[in-house]
């Protein structure tokens, strides 16, 4: 009886594993989402002085020609954006506005910019051939890295702060300053692991302050502002690592914009230079307030949203 038990047991292990790489090939790459883009380029406008200068598209002309309506932002998730071109995502983020500052923990996912194919880096596209195939690689080694540690952001909104959700990591100890005096959180486990341990313990590192101000890349309107600037004063504040983000390291900046309740699309620049993309996404919020923003329920604005601000769509 206990042989036929293990038995069924092994091959329930199998059947389970054979289902998931079978959805993993399956579903590994994610379809583009069906929304409407302008061309990279506006061959309209001419320069009599440079016949050969390049206009790029202009945000204020691409809302008001393709506004991203509710329904189009219900099409996007967190992983189909992966596959988009940068300039893409660009027009995506030009055509949101900052909605509410989040509160609470939500679970990041980042990606470095695509090219014009969205199925490639930017910098495997400039290289191309054999370094672009080897840039590619390290790139998305970069990536799972970056992925396996960073678990997302945990917004105080009261108190206009943030923390950034770091694996529990215990050979990275030794890069923090007191390691005992650590502040943590329990979040939900993701994996197979969740159905024996639905929680996991992460650190909390990286506070930032949380304000509205103006985009980077888009200044019509503004964004909810990520700054790592002046984070000293900060309860919880350790030097080291947290130093690493602030004035005197990276001097990191983030930028975010909703897609819809629960989902936001953000922006990481290293003084003032853009890093990478990156989301910030709570499933139940999303889930639970999705059909209530395809009807049409009103949003809050915490940050102002700009003079042309949303045209109407359908």
């Amino acid at each position: 009886m206990q042989n036929l038990l293990r038995a069924i047991a092994v091959i329930g292990v199998l059947l389970l594993g054979a289902g998931i790489y079978v959805c993993y090939t399956k579903h590994g790459t994610p379809e583009r989402p069906v929304i409407s883009f302008a061309p990279l380029t506006d061959g309209a406008l001419k320069d009599p002085d440079n016949p050969l200068k390049i206009f790029h598209v202009d945000f204020a002309k691409l809302e008001h020609d393709l506004p991203l309506s509710r329904a189009d932002r219900a099409k996007l998730t967190p992983e189909n954006l992966t596959v988009l071109s940068q300039e893409e995502i660009d027009q995506i983020y030009a055509r949101l506005t900052a909605g509410p500052v989040p509160d609470g923990f939500m679970r990041g996912n980042l990606f470095f910019e695509n090219g014009v194919d969205g199925l490639k880096s930017r910098l495997a596209e400039i290289l191309g051939g054999g370094l672009g195939t080897v840039a590619d690689a390290k790139i998305d080694t970069l990536e799972k890295l970056g992925r396996s540690m960073w678990k997302g952001k945990y917004f105080f909104r009261d108190e206009r702060v943030l923390r950034n959700v770091i694996e529990d990591f215990k050979p990275l100890e030794a890069l923090i300053e007191a390691p005992d005096r650590l502040q943590t959180v329990e979040i939900p486990r993701q994996g197979l692991l969740s159905y024996v341990s639905p929680n996991s313990t992460a650190w909390l590192l990286f506070p930032a302050k949380l304000y509205c101000g103006q985009s980077l890349v888009d200044g019509r309107r503004e964004s909810i502002i990520i700054d790592y600037a002046y984070t000293n004063d900060l309860p919880g504040y350790m030097e080291r690592p947290d130093a690493l983000a602030g004035r005197g390291g990276l001097a990191i900046r983030d930028e975010i914009r909703m897609v819809r309740p629960g989902f936001y699309l953000g922006r990481a620049y290293a003084n003032r230079i853009f890093l990478l993309n990156f989301t910030v996404y709570d499933a139940e919020t999303a889930e639970n307030g999705l059909q209530a923003f395809l009807d049409g329920k009103p949003v809050a604005e915490d940050c102002w949203a700009g003079e042309q601000g949303m045209a109407a769509a359908p």
